[in-house]
């Protein structure tokens, strides 16, 4: 079994129908706002080790989280943070995951040309002038993973975790099946 590690959960939801960023910014202590730059407020949380944008139309967008566990901690605690200042936010919004990206190791060297080949060019891009990795697009899950030749590997555009495991198993699945992995 190939061991997975989940890098970044990003996730979506929405506090209410208008915030007010500007007395937001003043009543959390070490948020980023400035409209000329971002049209978002940024504030960070260390712990748990995320980032929330909040927008003026009550959307949230939390990013950095490991788990769902940690982003429902970090936009519940944004929450209460704000009605403490005095704005009107729903403290139990719901939560919706837009992509997870997870890495993983095949635990052996790959010949990426190989590859490359064997799955085949509808769906897979290998410039190795361009990009080390191997990009292979996946129907069902929807993801796209990144191989490199150390048998490292990225998976992005997962929507749960068990889509993950999945298309790792997958491909590994298809690279032993092909004689290009032990």
């Amino acid at each position: 079994m190939v061991r997975i590690r989940i890098e970044n959960v990003v996730a979506s939801t929405s506090l209410g129908d208008a915030l007010d960023l500007q007395s937001i910014a003043l009543g959390l202590d070490g948020a980023e706002y400035e409209p000329e730059q971002f049209p978002g407020l940024i504030y960070r949380l260390k712990q748990p080790k995320t980032a929330v944008l909040l927008f003026r139309s009550g959307k949230v967008v939390c990013t950095g989280a490991k788990s769902m566990h940690e982003v429902e901690t970090s936009v519940t605690s944004v929450a209460q943070q704000i009605k403490k200042g005095g704005e009107k936010v729903d403290l139990h919004p719901k939560i919706e995951v837009q992509n997870i990206v997870a890495s993983s190791d095949l635990e052996s060297e790959i010949n990426l040309n190989a590859i490359a080949v064997t799955l085949g060019l509808d769906r897979v891009e290998y410039e190795p002038e361009q990009f080390p990795g191997l990009v292979c697009r996946l129907d069902s899950p929807k993801v796209v993973i990144l191989l490199f030749g150390s048998g490292k590997l990225v998976c992005t555009g997962a929507r749960r975790p068990a889509d993950i495991e999945t298309a790792v198993q997958k491909v590994a699945q298809e690279l032993r099946g092909a004689g290009l992995l032990p």
